[in-house]
């Protein structure tokens, strides 16, 4: 058996579940992305492209043959959008290339940032969803919306440096959780789950880098 055969077949049996390795991969390379992006390492852009690709699989359900046929539109298209926001993310922090690899230090967003993140996501998720229930996503379908638009926030903010991009991967867990488990995705509901603390944690360490660097600054423009 080939090595992308078993990739796309080779499955995790729990009981009476099945849950794909390329799920279970896809998922891990994600978490070392996330780890790396922690650290503000380079290296953190091309390892998620690499969990992205795998989890684009996974999503389209039917479509790669899946053990769980259910589609997840606004998670399958958040796997494309990352393969390009992070194309774009690896192009900014390695704009200023150093031997440490690290080239992107945490900085606020403006005021006017905020309010457009904030106005984006509850406009993107009220525009996506009606698109998303047309296309057959899984109910309830806004879930699977407010997933996408956050993600594309969350990964653009990641590019830009903005400490607040952590905070809308927090938001993104809280919803992504019980539908992930809803759908039967439980290698991506456990990691979800994870994400949650994982952010938070990432957000107070980014926080705190800010605060080192630019004690008396509290926002920038966007």
């Amino acid at each position: 058996m080939s090595l992308i055969h078993w990739l796309f077949d080779a499955q995790l049996v729990i009981g009476s579940q099945s849950i794909l390795w390329r799920e279970i991969l896809g998922n891990v390379f994600g978490l070392l992305s996330a780890l790396g992006g922690m650290r503000r390492k380079v290296w953190a852009w091309p390892v998620g492209i690499v969990g992205n690709a795998l989890l684009l699989t996974v999503f389209l359900g039917v479509a790669f043959g899946t053990p769980n046929p259910v589609n997840l539109l606004g998670q399958a298209g958040r796997q494309i959008m990352f393969i390009l926001v992070s194309a774009y993310g690896w192009w900014a922090w390695t704009r200023r290339p150093d031997e440490a690899g690290t080239v992107i230090e945490p900085t606020w967003a403006s005021w006017r940032t905020r309010a457009l993140l904030v106005a984006g996501m509850a406009g993107g998720t009220l525009a996506l969803t009606p698109v998303f229930r047309a296309l057959g996503s899984y109910e309830p379908v806004w879930s699977d919306a407010w997933i996408f638009v956050g993600s594309v926030l969350a990964t653009y903010g990641m590019a830009k440096g903005w400490v607040e991009f952590w905070l809308i991967w927090v938001a993104v867990d809280i919803v992504g959780v019980p539908l992930l488990f809803s759908a039967g995705y439980y290698a991506s509901g456990l990691m979800y789950a994870f994400y949650g603390v994982f952010t938070l944690t990432g957000f107070f360490i980014w926080k705190r880098r800010n605060a080192v660097l630019r004690p008396n600054v509290e926002t920038v423009g966007a």
